[in-house]
């Protein structure tokens, strides 16, 4: 699936962007970064134990639910400028410009609060009752030197210790070779 359409009720119809436009607005985010010396911040985010959602509810219901999930992630980020993006299978990624490693995790906890109060049913979660996000935050200032992939992995980096930890959680990268 390359872009998740969303609506309801009082909601427009959303479309959120695929990989490959995360990719290429990363790229020019990093560009952009580098000239203006100033802060970038990704969110790496994964649905908690999500194969054990779709095995228990169906795949229909598990597109729902990250239907919801991306919608609830978008109310969080409050700027034109900032991309939600479906990055693969349950991780979203958010790109945040102009925003210090602080900002970035305001927002993170914020999507990883949204998530949880859809209260969506989750019996079979090794986390919750609920749907919950497991959360990566990476921040940095570009550099012509590097690549926009030492920002991605950074906020894998994260999002992997955040799953470690027992998942339901914000974990910030603060550790930059």
């Amino acid at each position: 699936m390359d872009t998740i359409k969303v609506s309801g009720g009082d909601l427009k119809p959303e479309i959120f962007a695929n990989r490959r436009r995360f990719d290429d607005y990363l790229q020019t985010c990093w560009q952009q970064h580098c000239v203006g010396n100033s802060w970038l911040s990704l969110i790496m985010c994964d649905v908690d134990c999500f194969k054990y959602y779709n095995d228990t509810y169906g795949h229909q219901a598990g597109d729902d639910c990250l239907r919801e999930v991306a919608s609830a992630i978008q109310r969080q980020v409050k700027r034109p400028a900032d991309l939600v993006a479906r990055y693969g299978g349950e991780e979203f990624v958010v790109i945040l410009p102009l925003t210090p490693l602080d900002g970035a995790t305001q927002v993170a906890q914020a999507i990883g609060e949204a998530v949880r109060t859809l209260n969506i049913p989750h019996a079979t979660s090794l986390v919750s009752q609920r749907v919950t996000l497991s959360i990566g935050v990476a921040s940095t200032i570009p550099n012509p030197r590097q690549s926009p992939t030492t920002l991605t992995a950074a906020a894998d980096a994260a999002l992997y210790q955040a799953k470690s930890a027992g998942r339901d959680r914000v974990v910030v990268h603060t550790h930059w070779h």
